[in-house]
Formats: structure tokens, sequence, C-alpha cells
């Protein structure tokens, strides 16, 4: 059976066709990943707190990474049996009824609605942002509260109340892989883990539904709301227009799939109780799946529906990791002045060893001493959301001294990441109890040398799977494959994706990383007045 996934991400699509074989025995059914393509698309950052993204763009990169698989593997393309998604969540999407962007969508990393969120969470005291009667509102009906001036629902008013010209053609308000698969069956849906990341899905009604009452006090239009479905669930078949745009043939069934939040643990292979895992893409998080409907709204952490019946993923999210890494490479490992007349890439060199800057990179760290010297960095480019939810607060290189170099520079930015990965996860265990080892996956952990650096921060074993920067797509796969009864369920995936490599913590590396991160865990507390000062006026 072959199967074609997106796995939509914030910086670009990757593309990949699977094959997958009948369930036999224990070890659950063979899948291969036969091809990917990827394309970029772009992110647009603005002055008042605001990111976007061009929908059409993402439909762009769709049809050339499509294009490029089906002229590489004809036979096997028109051989595909199902279409699923993998993709970014809690951006703002919004469409006409030709399933067409009345606006460019606002990202999860959108933070401009913190005046509408203050204006309409109500007043008196708050906790987590929001007043105590709409939190004690919210948590009944939903087991969460949108106290994130990130979270979809202020985006929607935002739109409203600033908007109103674009409000009036709103038909749907979507997700991001749902607006794409509204486009590709010309039908509007979420599935139930986007729906629940809108933050007014109701958690008492089955089939779920959105909340009446909450939609009531914030003045949700309930037209403006699709229909939810499971993530297992055929959503339609592929129109003959979008078919031709993309290369394939009409009529291939289309499977809502999930978010990344919710199918790259399924692609870990964390799919029962208490199995936890690491994710470092473009935003990092640390993840534990859980029976309990639990939230922490002192470190906005909250258990998280995902795509399998009656478990949740017990999710803190961090906004910049990988982006740190980009940074890195942008700003600070390349001549940016150009200082230097001949300019070249380490990479670009024929007779270089290494494939790529990050190759180089995590060569330069290896060979920097544990600690970075004393330097500590916070990843916080672009505010953060928990343990501690704050617009305002920023990266900080702290403790740099005469001996202090680029190497240190660097190196602390990766330990810096795991660091907050480590806060994560003593907050997560306050609640819930996690396994002993953790999965670490996306393009992070193809980098043994980050893998060993976290092992050391957390002191617990790290475990890497084969092409770790695609479990998102591998979970989208065996979405796909339960929905088109290949496999029984999700569970499959426990046996199906097992650890390749264990990287085991120095114990001798203890002391310096918990000095280190005794001090990174007090940087925001000490600073937190001095953001304020220097960032509100960036209108976020």
């Amino acid at each position: 059976m072959i199967i074609l996934t997106y796995d939509v991400g914030t910086t670009g699509v990757k593309t990949c066709l699977f094959s997958i074989e009948d369930e036999g025995g224990r070890q659950g059914p063979p899948l291969y990943i036969l091809d990917s393509c990827f394309a970029e698309y772009s992110l647009r950052i603005l002055p008042n707190g605001g990111a976007e993204q061009d929908p059409e763009e993402w439909w762009t990169a769709l049809c050339q990474t499509t294009r490029q698989l089906a002229d590489r593997w004809p036979e096997e393309c028109s051989l595909i049996a199902g279409i699923s998604f993998c993709a970014q969540a809690q951006s703002l999407v919004l469409l006409d009824k030709a399933a067409r962007p009345v606006r460019p969508s606002m990202s999860y990393m959108d933070q401009r609605s913190g005046t509408v969120r203050r204006a309409h969470s109500g007043r008196g005291p708050k906790i987590a942002g929001a007043g105590i009667p709409f939190l004690l509102q919210s948590l009944y009906h939903t087991g969460v509260v949108a106290g994130s001036d990130k979270d979809p629902v202020w985006k929607y008013i935002w739109v409203k109340e600033n908007e109103p010209e674009v409000y009036a053609r709103i038909y749907k308000w979507l997700d991001v892989k749902d607006a794409l698969i509204a486009k590709m069956t010309g039908r509007f849906t979420m599935s139930r883990d986007s729906a629940f990341a809108s933050m007014i899905m109701d958690k008492n009604l089955e089939p779920p539904q959105f909340s009446s009452v909450l939609m009531k006090r914030l003045r949700i239009l309930k037209r403006h709301m699709p229909e939810i479905v499971n993530s297992t669930d055929k959503v339609g078949s592929l129109l003959p227009e979008p078919a031709a745009e993309l290369d394939l043939r009409p009529g291939i069934p289309v499977f809502s799939g999930g978010s990344d939040s919710s199918l790259i643990g399924v692609g870990a292979g964390c799919v029962r109780q208490g199995m936890t895992h690491v994710y470092m893409g473009t935003s990092g998080w640390v993840s534990a799946v859980t029976e309990k409907n639990t939230v922490d709204t002192s470190a906005m952490i909250a258990s998280v529906v995902g795509v399998q019946p009656g478990l949740y993923n017990y999710f803190a999210e961090l906004e910049t990791a990988g982006k740190c890494l980009e940074w890195v490479r942008d700003h600070l490992a390349l001549d940016e002045i150009n200082i230097y007349l001949e300019k070249l890439d380490v990479s670009e060199d024929p007779s270089s060893e290494y494939e790529s800057l990050y190759d180089y990179l995590s060569k330069v760290i290896s060979e920097t001493e544990e600690g970075s010297g004393g330097v500590i960095f916070t990843p916080w480019l672009h505010g953060n959301r928990c343990p501690f939810e704050d617009a305002n607060a920023r990266g900080i290189f702290f403790n740099i001294s005469l001996e202090t170099g680029k190497t240190e520079l660097i190196r602390s930015v990766v330990e810096g990441i795991c660091y907050h990965m480590r806060w994560f996860l003593e907050t997560i265990r306050k609640k819930i109890k996690t396994a002993d080892s953790v999965r670490f996956v996306g393009g992070g952990a193809l980098s043994g040398v980050t893998a060993g650096i976290l092992a050391n921060v957390l002191q617990l074993p790290v475990e890497t799977v084969p092409e770790p920067q695609n479990v998102g797509a591998v979970g989208a796969a065996l979405v796909a494959a339960v929905g088109l009864g290949r496999i029984r369920d999700l569970t499959a995936a426990e046996d199906l994706i097992q650890p390749c490599r264990v990287y085991q913590p120095d114990p001798q590396t203890r002391a310096i990383h918990d000095r280190n991160y005794a001090a990174f865990t007090k940087l925001y507390v000490t600073n937190k007045n001095l953001f304020r000062h220097l960032n509100q006026d960036d209108g976020l």
C-alpha cells in the first residue's frame, strides 16, 4: 500500500511517499519511506508581534514537491491509497466558501492579541492570564484555558475587532492542515486535536462539539466553526482541479491526520502511558503520554487531546528551539558583515568532509568544554510560553568573559535549549509519571552531539530512532493506515518504531550542568522587569 503524507512545518513542507505492508507478527507492519521532497516558504514577523504566512505558499510548496515525487515514482504515485497530514498547530486560517484564504494565516507564533486577551478573559484576580470565573468556566467545558496571547481564540477576536472587512468574508475558521484538506476535498473539518487546540472544544460532549457556552461568552459565530472529525477519518476524496495541480489522480481518499504535537509522538513510537519524547525542530517541546486530563495553570502546561482515544499528551512547548540554531548559523557562525573578502561555507568546499554547516557546527560543539565555560544562553528569541508565559522575554548570553569565544557561545545555545527541556521535564514530573528514558526526535536529533548533550543535561538515557526528522510524516502515514484498515490501531507504533541508538549520560558532567541549570532557571525572574521595560513598546 502506498501512502502520501505532507508534514507542513513552520518553514517548509516535507512531502513523503510511504510503502506500508500488511500487519504481521509482533513486529508490526514494515513501513518504508520510498522518497521525500522539501520546499520552503516564508514566515513574516511583524513589528507588532505578528507572525504570518501565506496559505497560497503552502499550496505551491505542496504542488512542487508532489510533482517531483510523481516524476520520480510515476507507478507508485498512480497507486496511492490515501493522503494524510501532519502540520503545525494553533494557527488561525480563515477561509471563504471556496476554501480561499481571506487573509494571511496568523501563525502559532503570533502574539499580537495580548490586549484582546486581557479585555475578554475576565476581570478581577487572574490566574494563568485569565480571570477566575472565565478560567473555571473554560476548565469545566474544555479542560484547558486560553491563557496565552498566542491561542487561536484571541487571534479570531483580534481579526473581528481590527479587520471588520476581513471578518465579514469569513466562512470557516480552520487550522493549517485542515485548510489544505478543504482545498483538496471541498469539505471544511477539523480533527479532534486541532479542534482542542482552538481552546473552545467542549470535552463533555460526544461526538465532540465546540462549546456553545464559550462561543456565546466570546461572541464567536457558530457558523464559522467546522465539523469535528477523528484523525483517522476519511474527510473526502481528492477533487479533479487540485488533483491536476498536484499531478495526482482524482478520487484518492484524504484523511484528516493530526497536528505535529499529536503525530510526532506517534511517529516516535510513544503511544502508551508514561512514554516521553523530546522534540527539537523549529520549535521544541517535551511531551508525555497520559490518561489524565491534567492542567498546570501556573506553568502553562496541559493535557492535550491527541489522536489516540482515551489518551492525552501532557505537553510543554518552547517557541524557538531549532530556530535558535538557525540564528546561530546566520548571525554567529557566518561572517555576516563581510569582514573577510573570500567568504566560503565550510560545507561548500569540494574537499570538505561536512555535508552541511550544521555538521561542522556539531564538530565544533563536540570539541568545546562541557558547560560552555560557564556561559548560559536563554532560547527565548520570540517570547516564551511555558513554564512561564511572557511575550517580552528574549534571549540572553550570560556570563561572558575575556576568555569566551564563538565556540563557547555556540555550544551554550545547544545547552540552553537542553536546559529548557530539563525545566519542562521536571515541571511535567510534578503532575504525572514519565518514563525512565526519553525519545529524542526532530532535526536536532540528527546530531549525535546534541543527543549526548541532552542526555548529560537530563542525566537520563536518550534514545534516537531512524530518520528522526521524519517522525511526523511517519505518524501521518500510520493514521492513514488505520483509516484504510491496514493496521488495527496506533499502538502498533510501539513495536514498529524501535530506537536505533541510546545515549547514556556521563555522571561526571552532572555537577557542572546542575550548576548551570540552577542559574538558567533564575535568569527569567531576575530579568523579567527589564524585559518588560525594553520590549513592551514592540506592541507585544
